[in-house]
């Protein structure tokens, strides 16, 4: 926990960029009728059946001192899928970075094996020297802040439903578009010292 936090204090250095990674799915589901539309003094009605069309997952990609976070929604979560993303991350994202200090939770995909599963050695070593990489603790995946943008995402964006992967990946790149745009930033006010002190219980006892 406090490796994770000590990194949120670093400061803003473009040349190694703070990223945070987390994922999270979507259940497609289609109309069975057609909705009523929205009507002045009437809101829009939907029927309580549905058809199911599968889940979709989402990698959410959040720089928070650069303001800027991108979601890649993919049709599974595999550690092929996650390594497909990090090399989007350092060679798209991030190309001119010396290193990318990523912070994610301990999902067994996320970690530089998944990436010799989907590349050959050398690129999978290639794109393993250029990531930092800071697991969140075990129980501990609040302190990812990328958890806090998927859980905005979801918030402002994925109420309805969606029948599709297309559907939901335009759904996305414009609530994407529209928060990048507005440079929304998580205050993200929690250091060590706070942890020591409200966690006191969770550290162990020295006697003196």
């Amino acid at each position: 926990m406090e490796d994770v936090l000590d990194v949120y204090q670093r400061p803003h250095d473009p040349a190694r960029p703070l990223v945070c990674l987390d994922e999270a799915s979507k259940q497609l589901l289609g109309e069975v009728r057609e909705p009523l539309p929205l009507q002045p003094g009437v809101a829009c009605r939907q029927d309580c059946e549905y058809e199911r069309h599968g889940t979709a997952n989402m990698f959410m990609l959040y720089a928070p001192l650069e303001g800027w976070r991108h979601v890649d929604v993919t049709e599974r979560r595999t550690a092929v899928d996650f390594a497909h993303v990090i090399k989007d991350l350092v060679d798209v994202h991030f190309p001119h970075a010396l290193c990318i200090v990523l912070v994610m939770d301990n999902l067994n995909t996320h970690g530089p094996a998944s990436l010799y599963e989907a590349f050959a050695p050398a690129e999978a070593r290639r794109l393993a020297t250029k990531l930092e990489i800071h697991y969140t603790p075990k129980h501990g995946s609040w302190l990812d802040m990328a958890e806090l943008e998927l859980s905005i995402l979801a918030r402002q964006c994925l109420g309805e439903r969606m029948d599709s992967r297309a559907h939901l990946v335009s759904e996305v790149a414009a609530w994407e578009a529209r928060r990048n745009a507005s440079h929304a930033a998580i205050d993200w006010r929690f250091t060590t010292a706070d942890a020591r002190i409200k966690l006191k219980r969770l550290y162990p006892t020295v006697q003196p």
